[in-house]
């Protein structure tokens, strides 16, 4: 029966953009956890290494804000088959290419026109007070770039990220535009700036959620005090509504309580006989909680925030549609790859070597059973990894794929020769190295000497 079941897992179709149902999401993200902790645990009692296909996420549950890793639904008799990229995930990664040299910035930082594509998505900034009203800064850059975004700003609350692009501001394309025009055009507009932004698709897996913050009164129904209760309630972007007892005790004291709001069910309420009050029905459990705002406005503002909590909008990286879309094609189909041939890899847990047919594209290696397989039986993600050739047990060259972080696990590869094992050093180091993480990224263009606004 088991093997039945996966079997008609293993028939799932590969598609872009997969929306996993919110039941399937959330045992997904429940395995993904109790696996975490197996892989924590067992670290003390045996090495890293293992298998470099090894993930209980099902498909469509590729892009949880908590999940690190993907399965492509494709399975062996004993273990879950796919792609390996627990790394990958957790971090965000700018994919550079060859563009490597030091005095270079990477693509999605740099002054040079951009060939990568971008999501765009509109954010509206309400005025505040003060010298800098909207709280957030810009950099002098083509096309221009947000560099920081304060802490508890009306940016903040709108979704605006560090290292997004402004595309336009107030309905006039500013991609072309100096940064101190673009101020301009800002501080001459309304007190409502309006934005188009773009994320690099290398960095953001999900759309933005939206975040809300302000007093509202809550209804306790304790048996012993009972009313309405003013409290600090706090909507973050990865949907969980979070409220403290004053507005000082966010960020120095933790919530009194966290509530989950996707697939909530949230609506006006006029059965307390209260104006502008509204009630949240959690998924999760059978209570209800109500709120009520000080005005009809405010009230719309947090249902309107809330309902986008309640149906988030899910997308894949695309580098994971990148390599979906490569494990359908045959070996010799994938373009320009940076290196193929056979790879022995060792599973720990049997002390065997398992031959592959492995190609290497763009900081992926994707594992096939033949040169005539399709589609792939998985692979790794190996951005971050450190190559070296290393000696083990019998075998006096082997390729060591080291993560960055001891929660990861360590693979070992080894090609039919030593100077094969060569080979594959050179183009893993290669490939790995067309990756930055973000933070580096950013830091490095920060430093360098360009001009900034901040608004």
């Amino acid at each position: 029966d088991l093997k039945s079941e996966m079997n008609k897992i293993r028939k799932l179709p590969l598609k872009k953009d997969t929306r996993a149902s919110d039941s399937s999401q959330e045992d997904a993200i429940d395995q993904w956890a109790r696996r975490r902790k197996q892989f924590k645990d067992s670290k003390k009692c045996s090495s890293t290494g293992g298998s470099s296909i090894n993930s209980t996420i099902t498909e469509g549950s590729i892009n949880s804000e908590d999940a690190r890793s993907v399965d492509l639904g494709l399975y062996s008799e004993n273990e879950d088959r796919g792609f390996y990229t627990e790394n990958f995930h957790s971090a965000s990664w700018v994919f550079r290419g060859d563009d490597v040299s030091p005095d270079n910035s990477p693509r999605c930082l740099s002054k040079r026109p951009r060939p990568v594509a971008i999501r765009e998505r509109t954010v509206k900034i309400a005025k505040g007070t003060g010298n800098y009203p909207w709280g957030f800064r810009i950099q002098f850059s083509k096309p221009i770039l947000v560099t920081e975004v304060d802490t508890n700003s009306a940016a903040e609350e709108a979704g605006l990220q560090v290292g997004d692009i402004l595309i336009a501001v107030n309905g006039t394309d500013v991609t072309s535009m100096p940064h101190s025009e673009a101020a301009n055009l800002a501080r001459k507009g309304p007190d409502m700036l309006t934005m188009i932004v773009g994320s690099d698709i290398s960095r953001y897996p999900n759309t933005p959620k939206p975040t809300c913050r302000g007093y509202l009164h809550k209804r306790t129904q304790s048996a012993i005090l009972k009313g309405w209760r003013k409290r600090w309630f706090v909507l973050k972007h990865n949907g969980y509504l979070h409220y403290y007892k004053h507005k000082k005790d966010e960020g120095k004291c933790r919530p009194l309580e966290v509530t989950k709001l996707e697939g909530a069910e949230i609506g006006v309420d006029t059965s307390l006989g209260k104006p502008f009050v509204f009630k949240c029905i959690p998924q999760a459990g059978n209570r209800i909680f109500y709120f009520c705002a000080t005005s009809n406005q405010e009230m719309k503002r947090w249902l309107e925030a809330m309902d986008k909590a309640v149906h988030p909008v899910h997308q894949n990286h695309v580098w994971v549609d990148v390599t979906l879309h490569n494990t359908t094609l045959p070996p010799l189909a994938i373009k320009n790859p940076e290196c193929l041939g056979l790879l022995h890899q060792l599973d720990r847990s049997k002390d065997v070597w398992i031959q592959h047919y492995c190609i290497l594209k763009d900081g992926c290696l994707y594992f096939y059973a033949t040169l005539r397989s399709t589609p792939a039986q998985g692979g790794l993600y190996l951005q971050g990894y450190i190559v070296s050739e290393q000696s083990l047990g019998s075998k006096r060259s082997v390729i060591e794929l080291k993560p960055p972080s001891e929660e990861f696990k360590t693979f070992y590869l080894c090609a039919e020769n030593v100077n094969e094992n060569k080979r594959w050093i050179t183009a893993l180091k290669a490939s790995i190295n067309k990756w930055l993480p973000l933070h580096q990224a950013i830091q490095d263009f920060m430093n360098r000497p360009l001009e900034e606004t901040r608004m």
